[in-house]
Parts: C-alpha cells; structure tokens; sequence
C-alpha cells in the first residue's frame, strides 16, 4: 500500500469478504472494476495480451479508455 502511495499518489483499500457470510455477497465498489475490464475486454487489441513492453500495454489502455471517453462525450453533443 506504501508503493502504491508513494509512485502515484494513489490510495488502495482493499476490501475483504464478511467472514460470517455464507454463499454469494456483492462486495462494494467491485462491479466498477468489473464493468470496466468488461469495457477493455472490446477492445480486439487488448484481448490478448500480445505486447512485449509493459508500457505498450499500459499505453494501450489509456487509448482504449480515451477513445471510450470521447465517444460517450461525442454522443452528448
């Protein structure tokens, strides 16, 4: 969590399952990430992880999400 802290300024919590909970419980905030890697996940480049450099993939990403912004502000107009 130091890490996290210290490269980017970010905060990590990490939430945990209620140990008293039996069968399926929806953790907080999880269906966020989830709808977002859904989101990456169509993009056809990012499918597969074919890059070699990390930083190509990261770059990757943030294409793909800009992209996705864009066209959600474009559609607003």
């Amino acid at each position: 969590m130091k890490w996290c802290e210290k490269q980017g300024g970010w905060e990590l919590e990490i939430v945990e399952r209620d140990r008293e909970a039996k069968g399926f419980e929806v953790s907080p905030k999880r269906w966020i990430v989830e709808r977002t890697f859904g989101w990456l996940r169509r993009d056809r480049r990012l499918a597969k992880d074919y890059e070699r450099k990390v930083r190509t993939s990261e770059a990757l990403i943030e294409v793909s999400m800009i992209r996705l912004m864009l066209r959600r502000l474009a559609r607003g107009t």
